[in-house]
C-alpha cells in the first residue's frame, strides 16, 4: 500500500509502463499491477531492484516496504499500536 503508491508515482514521473518494470523484475504485468495497488507484497529483492530501475532512494522505498509489512501484521490486532509504541520507547531508552 505505502510502497505501491510511491512506485506508481515514480514510474509515472519517468514515463515508464508497468510492463517494462514487470519485465525487469521478471514477473508478469498483472502481478506488478497488484504490487502498485497494494494487493500483493513485493519481495525485498524486488524493492531494491525497483530503487535502481526508478533511480529512487533505496532507503525510502525499503522504509515504505517495511511499514507495509508491519501494517499487515498489526492492522487487525487490538494492541498493535501499543506494541509499536513499546518498540519505539525501548529503542529510545537504549
Amino acid at each position: 500500500m505505502f510502497l505501491g503508491k510511491r512506485i506508481k508515482e515514480l514510474r509515472e514521473e519517468r514515463q515508464l509502463l508497468q510492463r517494462q518494470l514487470a519485465a525487469d523484475l521478471e514477473i508478469d504485468t498483472p502481478m506488478y499491477s497488484k504490487i502498485e495497488r497494494g494487493e500483493r507484497n513485493a519481495k525485498r529483492e524486488q524493492v531494491l531492484k525497483l530503487a535502481k530501475l526508478l533511480n529512487a532512494n533505496k532507503d525510502e522505498l525499503l522504509t515504505l516496504w517495511l511499514a507495509g509489512q508491519v501494517n499487515n501484521i498489526i492492522k487487525d490486532e487490538d494492541l498493535g499500536m501499543n506494541a509499536l509504541e513499546f518498540l519505539i520507547r525501548s529503542k529510545t531508552t537504549k
